[in-house]
């Protein structure tokens, strides 16, 4: 994710953080030093609000672990100021499997909270106003916090733990994709609910709403991801890779770059080696920019991207495209598995022509 940093790595998952945390923590701290407590009010606000974020790093790692009891590998958790978000390579498509990867993030705020609870004895009434700066001992908020983020967190608005619990109980009795909308849509209506709620009754809570455009969006973004995948399903990089394309050898120059550019519709150019292996990509983008920097004599390879992934014309395209949307390149290049060399070009526009020509089949078919 943009904007954040490597804090550490447990077994194989970074812990990252995002920028805007190191702000939410300025922010208590400069709200409890300006309320007159002074200095070590802030310290403690500074404190808790850590320790309740590392709450949040082990509620993630809850779900670290039972996804890696189904073979799946979770490359990073990033700390955001309304949670923590662990970045899992896919999520299982039995519902059984996600009912209980979905379940063991608030599983580990239950331990943490009943350990607080018969370890020193501590108990207190739990409610949605309660005051975790200024309300109880360092222990009970921390208990109270924990409690909270369970409920929170099994509230069934999608992609919430609680929505997906909801996707797989739906995923049982229908089609993923399907369960996956729907749990989408009244994860959506949960967020527009008490988003219409605050502003009617003139409650704005900044937090409140921040996290209502979160669930919305993030609800959608999943919604699409998961269409996407149903319409690539059986589909092959060989099924949607340009395989006319125009190529640029070692030693162009941009002026070469220019010619294949304003003669035809191609605006990324692969430069091979003499051996016909991929070497780079000139981008359009960057032929513009160093045309006016550097003059079209200079040559190609100081400008062009080094491209380091590719990909195999057999390759499930859903497959494929997780790589080129994580790649810094516009096409993903397409190898010969035998003598390496350049066979194709993969975007994301062929996609959705490749696509749009498969639903027109089928819709023909029909």
């Amino acid at each position: 994710m943009k904007w954040s940093f490597r804090l550490f790595t447990i077994a194989g998952t970074e812990v990252r953080v995002h920028v805007t945390f190191l702000l939410l923590l300025l922010f208590v701290a400069s709200q409890s030093y300006l309320s007159g407590q002074g200095l070590p009010a802030a310290l403690e606000s500074t404190l808790f609000i850590t320790v309740m974020f590392g709450c949040v790093v082990l509620h993630e790692f809850g779900h670290v672990m039972a996804a890696r009891g189904y073979g799946i590998r979770t490359p990073d958790i990033t700390l955001l100021p309304i949670g923590g978000v662990a970045r899992l390579e896919r999520m299982p498509r039995k519902p059984s499997e996600e009912l209980v990867v979905a379940i063991s993030g608030p599983l580990v705020n239950v331990i943490i909270a009943a350990a607080i609870w018969l370890g020193f004895g501590i108990s207190t009434a739990f409610h949605p106003g309660y005051d975790f700066i200024k309300t109880g001992g360092f222990l009970e908020k921390l208990m109270v916090w924990n409690i909270f983020m369970v409920a929170f967190n099994l509230i069934p608005a999608f992609p919430m733990d609680g929505g997906r619990v909801l996707r797989a109980f739906f995923a049982m009795f229908m089609e993923y994709g399907t369960a996956t909308r729907r749990a989408a849509s009244i994860g959506q209506g949960i967020a527009m609910m008490v988003a219409i709620y605050m502003l009617l009754n003139h409650t704005i809570h900044p937090m409140i709403l921040l996290i209502c455009f979160f669930i919305f969006m993030a609800a959608g973004q999943e919604a699409a991801s998961v269409t996407q995948e149903e319409a690539t399903r059986n589909l092959r990089v060989r099924d949607a890779m340009i395989t006319d394309f125009r190529t640029l050898p070692p030693e162009a120059t941009l002026r070469d770059g220019v010619e294949l550019l304003l003669s035809g519709n191609q605006q990324d150019f692969p430069v091979l080696d003499t051996h016909g292996g991929m070497q780079g990509m000139l981008t359009r983008n960057d032929l513009i920019s160093a045309l006016a920097e550097k003059g079209p004599g200079h040559p190609v390879v100081d400008v062009m991207r080094s491209c380091p992934v590719s990909t195999l014309a057999t390759i499930e395209l859903t497959q494929a495209l997780e790589i080129l949307n994580a790649s810094d390149c516009p096409a993903l290049p397409v190898l010969d598995p035998i003598d390496g060399k350049l066979i194709g070009l993969l975007t994301t526009e062929n996609i959705g022509e490749a696509l749009m020509v498969r639903a027109a089949l089928m819709k023909l078919r029909a």
